[in-house]
């Protein structure tokens, strides 16, 4: 055990994990996060606390993490490389793990003018792939960026971040046939499990993990397939044809829109989808992204036969 998580103790035991995303209110509102947990906990394993989302001021991943983490939820902390330079990324690292964090997912960040600052200035020091360096060179090998070992004085303890290090993946983005490739460097790089894009168009996701097979990357990283429920045909329209790196089939869309009851709908998608990559060799466990429908997490689990959790 490299951090010592339950994530890590699920996945590490061969059993097939769940986890959910739990959003940040755009506040200070720590009861928000509470209630979200009380949602999820019990529900899955661990749960995603996003890091200031398409780039939108929310309360830091950090602080809404600890919180999550003292209702008796496990947390998995977002870290994008848009809003801080090394320094403080490794400085906030070591804040997170002296408050118990021991789950991170690297990534490098949607665009400052996707979000609510459109003004604002980006800093992408470095990215995902060099933060996932970084942050294994801090756990494995005690030193900081620079070399430096992680310890107050020359005679003092190391005192280490042990972090169960994550990554994200999207198998539908152009050029696919580096897809793979670049599911391979992550885990070179450091990542010990992979979260993927939200998957609607099945055949293409099965195509990308036979390549990951082929290339035996799956022996050697735990692989979450991501899902999402949608609520409406308007929601997934929007999406096939505004948000890139996104396959929606055609036929998807013409079941929304011919559904009496479009959330009902969304759900039963989503529960087809997880018992569809529950059988793709190489998946280890499947990420539910509600995306502010948390409430919906608990049923979808139930559905899929994810209850009791291990």
């Amino acid at each position: 055990m490299k951090a010592g998580s339950n994530l890590e103790r699920i996945l590490t035991e061969g059993k097939f994990a769940a986890t959910a995303e739990l959003g940040p209110p755009k506040s200070a509102d720590a009861e928000a996060i509470r209630k979200k947990a009380a949602i999820l906990k019990g529900k899955v394993d661990a749960v995603n606390i996003t890091d200031n989302q398409t780039a939108i001021v929310r309360m830091s991943s950090i602080g809404a993490a600890k919180l999550t983490l003292d209702t008796g939820l496990e947390p998995i902390m977002q870290m994008v490389c848009r809003d801080r330079n090394r320094i403080a990324m490794q400085s906030d690292i070591l804040g997170a793990a002296a408050l118990g964090l021991k789950n991170m997912l690297c990534l490098t960040g949607d665009h400052q003018k996707a979000g609510n600052h459109p003004t604002a200035k980006n800093v992408f020091d470095i990215d995902s792939l060099q933060l996932l360096q970084i942050v294994k060179n801090m756990r494995d090998n005690k030193v900081f960026q620079n070399g430096e070992e992680i310890r107050n004085t020359k005679k003092a303890p190391i005192v280490e971040p042990k972090m169960f290090l994550g990554a994200a993946e999207n198998p539908f983005a152009h050029p696919y046939e580096f897809r793979a490739i670049r599911l391979a460097k992550k885990m070179k790089a450091g990542a010990d499990f992979i979260q993927t894009q939200c998957i609607f168009d099945i055949p293409r996701f099965k195509e990308w993990m036979k390549e990951v097979v082929d290339r035996g990357t799956h022996e050697k990283l735990f692989i979450l397939a991501g899902v999402m429920p949608i609520k409406s045909p308007r929601v997934i329209e929007y999406m096939k044809n505004n948000v890139p790196g996104m396959s929606i089939p055609d036929e998807l869309v013409k079941r929304m829109k011919g559904a009496s009851d479009p959330k009902e709908e969304g759900v039963n998608f989503v529960v087809e989808l997880i018992n569809e990559v529950r059988q793709i060799e190489g998946i280890r466990g499947v990420h539910i992204m509600a995306v502010e429908w948390e409430e919906i997490v608990p049923s979808i689990v139930e559905r899929a036969g994810l209850l009791p959790r291990p």
